[in-house]
């Protein structure tokens, strides 16, 4: 049973009701099976119509639901003979952006994500998804690779944003971010950007900067996290939701202003609920881009990229 968000308490409640009838008659001969369609049926419409009214700041918690597939999900989901590459040749190896090469539904790419971890063990190891300079800096490593080799590039974003410690400025954090970013608007070859969770800051950008950027259907997006805004505007983190609200941070609001590209339905209730089905539904969505994408030359491809995002802004 997955663990239910705040606005999601009277799905759960309904949700205890029908495991406490199942509890109570278990190893008995009581016929409960009325009773619990009756109370599954309740439960999947009010499921439904939650799912379908959620305000931005609803599916920002949804975006972060610690039981969303994490890139090593995607990777086993979506990917064979994945080979990921260490470290960026000058400092360390950053556990919180991971890639390598991989082979996708027959086609050899260069996959590149963020993975946050889902335990408290692994968040630490990877830093909650936070890359430090050395993991944008084994990013920029891949997708000059990928260039080399003609491999079409798979960012897969899932961050709050960049690690902003001490450590990581003194190593050149907005450096790397910008040069991480320089390469993917560079590449002559397709870049494909998936937003699947969070998608936070120039931690974000620096690995979605692509021809294509496609968005999971409760994913979010934006230039700062929501409790950020917030403190900037009011002074208080309390006002979250009226800062999501008014950043337009959601795939539906972005797909409208040009931001994104495409939106992927997820499953109802989450992508959490049915992991392989969203994984699935991805990887339809990625076939379709590099498809797209395949007959474009180099040139071609990077003046499109180029004027995609000079595109974005203006009236």
């Amino acid at each position: 049973m997955p663990s239910f968000l705040d606005f999601e308490k009277p799905i759960a409640e309904l949700q205890s009701r029908i495991d406490e009838l199942r509890d109570t008659a278990a190893g008995g001969n009581v016929d409960i099976a009325t009773d619990v369609g009756r109370l599954q049926a309740k439960s999947d419409k009010l499921l439904r119509d939650t799912f379908a009214r959620l305000t931005p700041w609803q599916k920002t918690q949804v975006a972060r639901h610690p039981e969303r597939p994490h890139f090593k999900n995607y990777v086993a989901g979506l990917f064979d003979e994945f080979l990921p590459l260490a470290g960026d040749r000058a400092f360390a190896d950053d556990q919180a952006i991971i890639g390598g090469f991989a082979t996708f539904r027959g086609r050899k790419v260069v996959a590149i994500g963020h993975e946050k971890g889902e335990d408290t063990a692994t968040r630490l190891r990877h830093n909650f998804g936070m890359g430090k300079p050395e993991g944008y800096r084994k990013a920029i490593r891949l997708v000059e690779l990928a260039d080399r080799f003609g491999l079409p590039v798979v960012t897969l974003v899932d961050t709050s944003g960049a690690f902003p410690g001490i450590q990581a400025e003194e190593r050149g954090q907005a450096e790397a971010i910008a040069r991480s970013t320089e390469a993917c608007l560079n590449a002559g070859v397709p870049v494909i950007a998936a937003i699947v969770g969070e998608g936070g800051s120039g931690g974000a950008v620096a690995l979605a900067a692509g021809n294509r950027v496609i968005m999971f259907e409760h994913a979010v997006y934006s230039v700062i996290s929501p409790e950020g805004c917030a403190s900037i505007l009011w002074r208080t983190s309390d006002r979250a939701p009226d800062a999501a609200e008014a950043m337009k941070v959601t795939a539906q609001d972005l797909k409208a202003l040009g931001v994104i590209d495409t939106i992927v339905a997820e499953p109802l209730g989450g992508a959490h609920r049915a992991p392989q089905v969203a994984i699935a539904s991805l990887g339809d969505a990625l076939e379709k881009a590099l498809k797209d994408l395949s007959s474009l030359s180099s040139a071609d491809l990077r003046q499109a990229r180029r004027a995609k995002f000079l595109k974005m802004g203006r009236l």
